[in-house]
């Protein structure tokens, strides 16, 4: 079976050899937002030969035909670590735990006409944006 980024890959006219296929498949499964070690670790358990090379040489290049979108979420144990997800996925903000790492997507329709309010207030068109909201998790009062 083809997945979603073998597809879009296709699309753009990128050749996909047998481990850019591995790479690809890991990177459609993932739940959650994927570092290069982590990619590998995934790929690497589909195809032992695949080298930590191959993986970094493959994201960049998915990234530069805009079928990774890279993002630096410097917290919870990843700093300085890029984690990666389609590029072709639905608007969506993201909520990072800090403490964790873990990133939860999410869509706030009254936040989304706020965000486009406030750039027609200050007299701009709002035409992109990236919300990133760290936090870290209510301590229970005993």
């Amino acid at each position: 079976m083809t997945s979603r980024l073998e597809q879009t890959c296709v699309e753009k006219g990128l050749k996909l050899t047998g481990q850019r296929k591995v790479i690809a498949k890991v990177l459609s499964e993932a739940a959650d937002h994927p570092d290069v070690n982590q990619v590998y670790q995934r790929a690497a358990t589909l195809d032992p030969k695949i080298s930590i090379a191959t993986v970094y040489r493959t994201v960049r290049l998915f990234e530069e035909y805009g079928i990774l979108q890279k993002h630096e979420f410097a917290v919870g144990g990843s700093h300085g670590r890029a984690r990666y997800e389609e590029a072709d996925t639905d608007h969506h903000d993201h909520l990072i735990d800090i403490e964790t790492g873990e990133v939860y997507e999410f869509l706030d329709e009254p936040l989304e006409k706020l965000k486009t309010a406030i750039a027609a207030r200050m007299g701009f068109e709002l035409v992109d944006h990236r919300l990133e909201l760290y936090v870290r998790r209510k301590k229970n009062k005993v």
